[in-house]
């Protein structure tokens, strides 16, 4: 199994993989004994004593992750890497070439390609990738055609190109978000030249990089053997479609028995300000030119590693159209560090991951309310998110009570030091080497500025952003005298799993908004 930190923030998640012959194996060896021991106990149930997990705290020691060679025999073979240096493996595989690794340094800005000797495991250096902040990692890499071309990524300037043998092989504006997969000297992958639509491109030798997809939305696929599957999720196609291209016959869509959703989202893309900003706006069910301001819902995730706002429809938008439909303006923004906008969007974020998402937050509300003159009571501006979108929430009225009158915060990482290794210090660095950073992203010295309504939620269960989070910025505005609320789930981990609790925390959040913007 993967240790957590590369589950949660490396695209890799598995730890084995097999020879093409299927005679022997190359797997991780995953030791966590040397990471902090932490505790989740259930205060529902006294009498069951804490579950302790192992996590990697940042600033705190890792799991030790070394890489065997197996054979079906019994015999292992231990690869060997730097790995005082490289602690991180990110990637790994087994090809007709033989096996291979990616290893990361633990300040991120180096990365090594290694080829894997199978028969000794010793390993040499086939690539190499420093950046100044951090190296993206992206789903897929690093990955060699059938000639042995090593397919991988690399930044210039303010694009994140497509790589074979170390050339760039895609375009300028082109941002590559993925790589699928290799048939041939073929290589298949998804790009970005608009944020909010992902396409499905391929790219050989003779050829060079060809756009396979159309439609706008998001798109994904596989090809193996001339035969290429092409999944759609566009405007159109509410539960995807996917077709099947096979050489020399006919394109063949596949049935979908997936549920249509009864709600229909109808979200209004925009861009917003001088940065252009790309926004969704859902306004309710009837609505009218005309029928007076309403009160706003800023909605966003407006984090690293996600994006809210695209062509594709997302069972976000339903949840946001939902609240669009009980009487508000829900706007949905993705700012600075979300993906799909270039190396210089992503890395605007490092040594500060709140001021510049908090900013365009306001800047695109601002701008919205100047795109669509009385449309937006700005008097009665609410604002709710999960996990860094939580966050988001509650810094929003903690730094701009100005702007944000309430904020529902669910899973909100109030203190940075309690959150993993590989993910903090990709953008704020080490805490005992940059302590400052860490200070100024804590919520907890803003809790005595408290003025505006808040609703904290927070699963008991959660492994992931940890109840303490939550608890401590509780006590902190508690001991300044601070008025907020805190509403527990028992036994929920990162988000509830339970149907009817989810259903009834929408009405919870819905309830709040509605006291506090005085809506009656």
């Amino acid at each position: 199994m993967p240790e957590h930190v590369a589950a949660e923030s490396m695209h890799r998640h598995r730890a084995h993989w097999w020879s093409p012959d299927g005679a022997r194996l190359l797997a991780a060896r995953v030791d966590e004994r040397r990471l902090s021991r932490l505790y989740l106990a259930d205060p529902a149930d006294p009498a069951r004593p804490p579950r302790a997990i192992r996590y990697p705290l940042a600033g705190t020691a890792n799991a030790e992750v070394t890489l065997w060679l197996l054979g079906l025999d019994g015999g292992r073979t231990e690869v060997r890497w730097d790995r005082a240096g490289y602690e991180y493996l990110t990637a790994a595989g087994w090809d007709g070439h033989g096996p291979y690794a990616a290893v990361q340094s633990r300040d991120q800005r180096t990365v090594l390609t290694l080829a894997v000797d199978p028969a000794d495991g010793a390993t040499r250096v086939l690539a190499e990738r420093r950046d100044e902040h951090w190296v993206e990692l992206l789903p897929g890499l690093p990955a060699r055609t059938a000639a042995g071309a090593l397919v991988d990524a690399a930044d210039d300037g303010d694009t994140r190109h497509l790589t074979v043998d170390g050339k760039p092989v895609t375009p300028a504006g082109l941002q590559l978000r993925s790589v699928l997969g290799t048939d041939g000297e073929q290589v298949l992958f998804t790009a970005s030249d608009e944020p909010t639509e992902t396409h499905l491109w391929s790219w050989d030798p003779a050829a060079g990089a060809v756009r396979l997809s159309e439609e706008p939305g998001v798109h994904t696929g596989t090809r193996r053997g001339g035969t290429l599957v092409h999944t759609a999720h566009t405007p159109g196609a509410p539960t995807g479609r996917t077709t099947v291209h096979r050489d020399g016959s006919p394109a063949r869509t596949l049935v979908s028995h997936a549920e249509t959703p009864f709600l229909t989202a109808r979200p209004e893309l925009l861009r917003l300000g001088p940065r252009e900003l790309r926004g969704t706006l859902f306004l309710p069910a009837g609505h009218r030119d005309g029928d007076g301001p309403l009160p706003v819902l800023v909605d966003p995730y407006g984090g690293p590693a996600t994006q809210k706002v695209t062509a594709a429809p997302h069972w976000w938008d339903l949840t946001s159209q939902w609240f669009a439909d009980q009487g508000f303006a829900v706007l949905a923004v993705d700012g600075r560090g979300t993906p799909g906008r270039g190396p210089r969007w992503d890395k605007s974020v490092f040594a500060d991951v709140a001021t510049p998402a908090l900013d365009d937050q306001v800047e695109a509300l601002h701008a919205t309310a100047a795109l669509r003159p009385g449309l937006l009571d700005l008097g009665k501006v609410a604002i709710r998110g999960w996990s860094y979108g939580g966050f988001l929430s509650a810094l929003a009225v903690l730094r701009r009570p100005d702007v944000f009158h309430a904020a529902v915060a669910g899973a909100p990482p109030t203190e940075h030091r309690l959150y993993d290794t590989h993910w903090k210090e990709r953008f704020l660095g080490h805490p005992d080497e940059h302590p400052e950073r860490y200070d100024a992203a804590s919520l907890l010295p803003d809790a005595p500025g408290l003025r505006r309504p808040l609703l904290l939620i927070q699963g008991l269960a959660d492994d992931n952003v940890l109840p303490a989070h939550t608890l401590r910025l509780s006590a902190a505005l508690l001991a300044a005298g601070r008025p907020h609320e805190v509403l527990p789930i028992v036994g929920a981990g990162h988000s509830p799993g339970d149907e009817a609790v989810a259903e009834h925390l929408l009405h919870h959040q819905l309830d709040f908004l509605r006291r506090s913007l005085d809506l009656g």
